[in-house]
């Protein structure tokens, strides 16, 4: 073991870890990136991870750089969980502090898992409604702030943070409240890092010039949640960490308020010849309030048909088209009586299928055969480089036809899937990651996708943030004073550019270039 190892285990509670094995298994997450770090951390404590960032930014103020990079259950898709320098796992910051069922409020340590902390509320008919991986941890969706298929109705996981407690750059702590303008005064007045941030971004929330060009974006590049961290009365930092990836602390302990749990939904499906008979039936189906309303390339279906799943209820009467799924929990009986009623004015290729004893088997199967499409691949593979993006639903059926154009130019077979409700969607076509110009074939597929939803006026990081590989466009193409706003953001939270430098504003593209995997292996859903 070496030095640094050595030294930081005796500091802290939790292990520190440098062996080989242990640093392969935290080189990569779902990304399409390898990077290998130094030491891997997993604190015990809130303590543990002052001690870590304190001795991280003290090897800052001295020239010797040890870059931080905070890691939750490994599942972000843009390599921001990766780092060279030190990383440090959430994993054992997993417990459930407080809970107050009166009031629906739960203390958390930013490790616990999305399944981990609903089934503890479970037990008090409470629930986090986000529909995401359930091995999420809370901080790891702060972080990453998905949109989950659910949004269009229920929003994300911002909606359900009441306070969280970080670990600044330099070992402090803050912790996220609403302040009236009289008591930010008083902070701001403070001298501390806390006090610091309090006053600058402060000062940098009240340029209206840069804060009203982030505002009629919808992407989550850099920090565009500045716009709300103030307003003419109160004052709160807490938006600022919803999509910052790591990069401006480390989140230890968040408080969420629950909501309770909600009954089953109930299920629809419908197959279309072409887009535009789709988009009559989504449209129809949105206004109902849906829980979840996605669309799939049939042949994403059909795909998952020939890995085993009996889906030819809904596979057999089309060549080619779409499959829009439906989730009503509200008001169900209403939304399926209106659908029903919509059948007889359906082309005559397309069908209903509503949920039924008669029609459950098809309906599991066909909520499971995503993770079929996306493991299909034998000697390749189906890596997250164009996915959760922004298009508006008026221009869907021009994406579509461009997406015809973009595969046909890159000999890439392009597969549409997402969410029409909360308009985020996912493009993973199949690659040869051990081809050795894989990175620049992955490359041009990013450029090219970017460039087409731009062209629709949708937004490349909607539901998720740049990360180090979404970077690769999002740097070049963000406005000037945009950015100059960013990264005096960033400066203030991390005056040795210590918190995941090469994460969102700092990426590198020879960096990550350099780092695309060239090992062949599949991506779990």
């Amino acid at each position: 073991m070496g030095k640094i190892a050595r030294y930081l285990n005796q500091l802290t509670v939790g292990n520190v870890f440098d062996s080989q094995d242990i640093l392969d298994a935290y080189a990569v997450d779902r990304s399409v990136l390898k990077i290998k770090p130094r030491i891997v951390a997993l604190p015990e404590s809130t303590d543990d991870v002052r001690k870590l960032l304190r001795f991280s930014y003290q090897l800052a103020a001295k020239g010797i750089n040890l870059p931080v990079t905070v890691r939750g259950a490994g599942l972000d898709e843009t390599g921001a969980d990766l780092g060279n320098g030190m990383v440090i796992s959430t994993e054992k910051l997993n417990r459930l502090l407080e809970a107050d069922r009166r009031e629906r409020l739960v203390r958390v340590q930013a490790g616990i898992t999305l399944k981990e902390l609903n089934t503890a509320l479970s037990l008090s008919g409470l629930t986090i409604p986000i529909e995401e991986h359930e091995n999420n941890t809370i901080g790891g969706l702060i972080s990453n702030c998905p949109v989950s298929p659910c949004d269009g109705k229920y929003d994300g996981i911002a909606k359900y943070v009441e306070r969280i407690e970080v670990v600044l750059s330099n070992g402090d702590i803050l912790q996220t409240e609403t302040l009236n303008r009289r008591t930010l005064t008083r902070k701001a007045s403070e001298k501390s890092l806390e006090g610091t941030i309090y006053r600058k971004i402060s000062e940098i929330a009240a340029h209206t010039e840069a804060l009203n060009e982030i505002a009629t974006t919808k992407g989550q590049a850099g920090y565009h949640n500045i716009t709300k961290v103030s307003s003419k009365k109160t004052f709160n930092l807490l938006p600022l960490f919803f999509g910052a990836q790591g990069t401006l602390g480390v989140i230890t302990e968040v408080i969420l308020r629950a909501v309770p749990i909600r009954k089953p939904a109930k299920r629809v499906a419908a197959t279309f010849e072409d887009y535009h008979d789709a988009e009559v039936f989504l449209e129809a189906a949105n206004r109902l309030h849906p829980r979840v309303l996605d669309i799939y390339d049939i042949d994403i279906i059909r795909i998952a048909e020939e890995t085993g799943k009996r889906l030819s209820d809904i596979t057999s009467s089309l060549e080619s088209g779409f499959v829009v799924y439906a989730e009503y929990d509200t008001r169900r009986a209403h939304a399926l009586k209106k659908l029903a009623k919509l059948e007889r004015r359906l082309p005559k290729t397309s069908r209903l299928i509503i949920e039924s004893p008669a029609t459950e088997v098809a309906l599991n199967e066909l909520q499971n055969s995503l993770g079929c499409f996306l493991n299909q691949a034998r000697s390749e593979e189906r890596p997250p480089i164009v996915t959760d993006f922004y298009v508006p639903r008026r221009n869907m059926s021009s994406f579509i036809n461009d997406l015809e154009v973009v595969g046909n130019g890159l000999n890439l077979d392009l597969k549409l899937y997402g969410s029409y409700s909360a308009e985020n969607y996912h493009l993973r076509p199949k690659f040869d990651v051990d081809e050795n110009d894989f990175n620049k074939k992955a490359t041009a597929f990013l450029r090219a996708g970017a460039y087409i939803i731009k062209r629709q006026r949708g937004e490349l990081t909607f539901g998720a943030p740049e990360g180090r590989v979404k970077a690769l466009v999002t740097n070049a193409e963000m406005p000037d004073a945009v950015k100059t706003t960013y990264l005096g953001i960033k400066k203030v939270f991390d005056k040795y550019d210590i918190m995941n430098p090469a994460v969102k504003l700092g990426a590198d593209a020879r960096f990550t270039l350099r780092h695309f995997r060239n090992t062949a292996g599949k991506i779990a859903l």
